[in-house]
């Protein structure tokens, strides 16, 4: 993969003639994380305090295996602006998030629900997206850009545990809740774990009801 951004316009869910979605590798993250944190920071309004250590997790995040992310960008003045992002990796023993998750599931759904969910997943670490670009599709379609092609056999994230935008379009995706207020260590809110069978569901899956990690 190109460490420059790739942009490849894919317009058919954004109804915008102007959005470009794009792929970014490790080193070409790393090179836009300024603009990546700010993202953040304005789709989770957030205090600028916090962000120097959003952003060391995210540079951190870079490293792990399976590295991927996503992009959506405008024009504006000054050429182009990323308006959404979303990355993850692959999970396994020894990261924070998964090893965290993992006992827990262990604890209230037993050994084999906690290894079918992630035993073999990719990990949805961040989603997000400008208030103002926001409710337009962008979120769905790179999500499905994101996860596209991935050979793991499940997708697992973490969300605030309330009736969200968010939430809602992860359950529309496939998403079912594998774990409910639960609180990191440190965190204050209450968030839930969710997880989907790979691949997505799209708009036209059958039922469009949740899968097991199994089938």
């Amino acid at each position: 993969m190109s460490s420059r951004l790739a942009w490849v316009r894919t317009n058919a869910d954004l109804r915008e003639p102007w959005p470009a979605l794009g792929e970014l590798d490790a080193t070409a993250f790393g090179r836009h994380l300024d603009e990546l944190t700010e993202v953040y920071a304005e789709a989770m309004g957030v205090p600028a305090i916090q962000l120097p250590g959003r952003r060391a997790v995210m540079e951190g995040h870079a490293v792990n295996p399976a590295f991927r992310a996503i992009t959506v960008t405008s024009p504006d003045d000054a050429g182009r602006q990323i308006v959404a992002f979303a990355y993850g990796f692959h999970g396994e023993r020894g990261q924070w998030w998964h090893d965290l998750v993992r006992a827990a599931l262990t604890i209230t759904s037993g050994s084999p629900a906690a290894a079918a969910w992630l035993g073999d997943s990719f990990e949805v670490a961040e989603v997000h997206v400008r208030p103002r670009y926001q409710q337009r599709g962008i979120g769905r379609q790179m999500l499905h850009r994101l996860t596209g092609g991935l050979t793991e056999r499940t997708a697992v994230l973490s969300t605030m545990d309330s009736e969200s935008p968010a939430r809602r379009l992860y359950r529309s995706l496939g998403f079912t809740d594998l774990l409910t207020r639960y609180r990191f260590a440190g965190v204050a809110d209450s968030y839930a774990v969710m997880g989907a069978a790979l691949p997505l569901l799209t708009a036209g899956s059958p039922g469009g009801r949740p899968r097991s990690p199994r089938n």
